[in-house]
C-alpha cells in the first residue's frame, strides 16, 4: 500500500437500543410541541435524544419521536381518575379504558439535522409497581408531516440514575404516596429489557438547588428499516384524542 494513500475514517457505529413495551397508557394525541407539561406541576426536566442510525452512525433526520410519562403524582394523562397506587395488572396498549381526554405529559418533535429533539417537561413520578421512567416511540417518515409516516422503528423506556430520582421524589410535589416506587433493579422492564442501557445521563440545571430543575439526555441507536412488534401503525391511528 502506498504510505501516501487516505484511508477514509471508520464511521461511529452504535449499539441498537432496547426495545421495551408500550405499556397501557399509549395514546396518539398528534400534539407536535417541544413544551409537554401543561402547567403540570413538578421539577423541570430538559430532555433531549439522539436518534441515530445503529447500522452507519449516522443522524436520523425528520424522524417523529413522541413521548409519554406520567405526572409527579403517577398519574397519565387520559387515565388521570385510574389510582396511580393500586398496582394494575396490565401491560398492553388499551387495556385499561381511558377515563379523560387531558393531554398533559405527551407530545412528540421531528428530529433536526443533526438528528436531535428537545423537550421541555417535569421529571416525572412513579406509579404503583414500577420505578420512574418515560416513554418513547420513534417512527419514520418521509418529511415533517403525519401524512406521510412510514413505520414505527423503535419503542422503549427511558429510566433515571436512582440518586437523582431520590432527591426529586422527597419535593413536594412528590411526597405523600401511599406506596414506594420501585428501584431501577426491582423493576422487571428495566432488569430484563436492557434498563440499564437505557438510562439516561442527568445533570442539575441550577449551581444551587435541584428545584431549579435537570437536564436529561441520551443517544437512541435505531435500525430505521426495522418495524417494531410493540407499536403498529393502526394503533396511531386507533388510539387518538
Amino acid at each position: 500500500m502506498d504510505d501516501n494513500t487516505s484511508i477514509a475514517p471508520t464511521p461511529l457505529v452504535y449499539q441498537l437500543s432496547p426495545e421495551q413495551i408500550a405499556g397501557p397508557y399509549f395514546r396518539n394525541p398528534k400534539l407536535i410541541r417541544r413544551n409537554i407539561s401543561e402547567g403540570a406541576e413538578g421539577i423541570p426536566l430538559v430532555l433531549r435524544l439522539a436518534i441515530v442510525d445503529a447500522m452507519t452512525g449516522l443522524p436520523v433526520t425528520d424522524a417523529l419521536v413522541d413521548i409519554w410519562h406520567c405526572n409527579a403524582r403517577g398519574a397519565y394523562s387520559g387515565w388521570s381518575k385510574v389510582n396511580p397506587d393500586q398496582e394494575v395488572d396490565a401491560d398492553a396498549i388499551g387495556s385499561i379504558p381511558r377515563t379523560d381526554d387531558d393531554t398533559y405529559l405527551r407530545g412528540g418533535q421531528f428530529t433536526d439535522k443533526k438528528g436531535m429533539v428537545r423537550f421541555t417537561t417535569i421529571y416525572p413520578g412513579f406509579y404503583a409497581g414500577r420505578t420512574l421512567h418515560i416513554h418513547v416511540a420513534v417512527r419514520i417518515t418521509a418529511g415533517n408531516n403525519y401524512l406521510q409516516e412510514r413505520h414505527v422503528a423503535w419503542v422503549g423506556q427511558l429510566y433515571f440514575p436512582e440518586v437523582v430520582s431520590r432527591s426529586v421524589l422527597n419535593a413536594n410535589e412528590y411526597r405523600g404516596r401511599t406506596v414506594s416506587p420501585l428501584s431501577n433493579d426491582q423493576d422487571f422492564f428495566y432488569e430484563n429489557m436492557g434498563g440499564e442501557a437505557s438510562t439516561l445521563k442527568v445533570h442539575t440545571l441550577g449551581r444551587d438547588s435541584n428545584e431549579d430543575g435537570f437536564f436529561g439526555y441520551t443517544t437512541i441507536g435505531i435500525d430505521t428499516f426495522a418495524v417494531s412488534t410493540q407499536i403498529k401503525p393502526e394503533d396511531f391511528d386507533k388510539y387518538t384524542v
